[in-house]
């Protein structure tokens, strides 16, 4: 799970999106949108609920964004 950041941030990008934009989409507070960037940077884990949110949004699996084998 230590590539969950980078594919985080790579899927966030790839829509065009800001952390604060990414923050509102996933119904969290603006002001959470430094969980999301320390998530992204590998400084914090992501909670499950996180990841699940995250994987429907994009429309990846949890398994995608966990398994560092596998890409999104």
């Amino acid at each position: 799970m230590r590539q969950f950041g980078s594919k985080l941030r790579a899927l966030r990008e790839s829509r065009g999106m800001t952390l604060m934009e990414l923050a509102q989409a996933l119904g969290y507070p603006v002001s959470n949108n430094s969980y999301i960037s320390q998530v992204e940077t590998g400084k914090r884990v992501p909670k499950a609920d996180f990841i699940l949110k995250v994987a429907t949004f994009f429309g990846v699996s949890a398994d995608q964004l966990m398994r560092d084998d596998l890409e999104v």
